[in-house]
């Protein structure tokens, strides 16, 4: 597959067949999602995949109400729920580099998009969540100080294929020397 086929059309997954994910699949995800680039080279990104059944139900719970990923992670094969280590990306010698403190969220943002790339690659769905009780599924996963669980990843053979909605254009995103001066590419 092409890089560009899956950028194209990897959508978010919330409906599972009842296919059991390999350990070897997971296992090539989460191998994509390492390789990400970070600040630093600190690769701050920590994993935990889920497949006790209960434990399932438990992180689940913590998404909240009415989260549309809700019901798609109570059957998915495996929940990845990824970590952060926080205080080191974006930092130097303890101190904020950038005007964002977060940036481990970049990072993420980049070793997730991997992961969910990687999974659509091998025929498997996915649907990143991060609307849930942060600091109670912490707690549940006995993820330590200095720690933050930042998503939960359902993981599984999709149902259906879904088209997902219409992008952008690049006229509508895309500027050339200051914001709002069009760039027609």
């Amino acid at each position: 597959m092409e890089l560009m086929e899956a950028v194209t059309n990897r959508r978010s997954i919330r409906k599972f067949t009842d296919y059991y994910v390999a350990d070897e699949e997971i296992g090539e995800i989460l191998n994509a999602a390492r390789l990400a680039q970070s600040w630093a080279n600190t690769q701050v990104w920590e994993f935990i995949v889920v497949r006790d059944r209960d434990l399932i139900k438990k992180v689940t719970e913590t998404y909240s109400r009415g989260n549309s990923a809700t019901k798609c992670s109570m059957f998915a094969s495996a929940l990845i729920v990824v970590c952060a280590k926080t205080g080191v990306s974006g930092t130097k010698g303890g101190e904020d580099k950038t005007k964002f403190s977060e940036w481990f969220m970049f990072d993420l943002g980049v070793a997730v998009q991997n992961l969910c790339l990687r999974a659509y690659e091998l025929g498997l769905g996915t649907v990143v969540v991060g609307l849930m009780d942060h600091d109670t599924c912490r707690q549940l996963l006995a993820v330590p100080e200095g720690y933050e669980v930042v998503v939960s990843i359902p993981v599984g053979k999709p149902f259906t294929t879904e088209t997902g909605r219409p992008r952008k254009s690049l006229d509508e995103c895309v500027y050339l020397n200051r914001f709002g001066n069009s760039l027609h590419l």
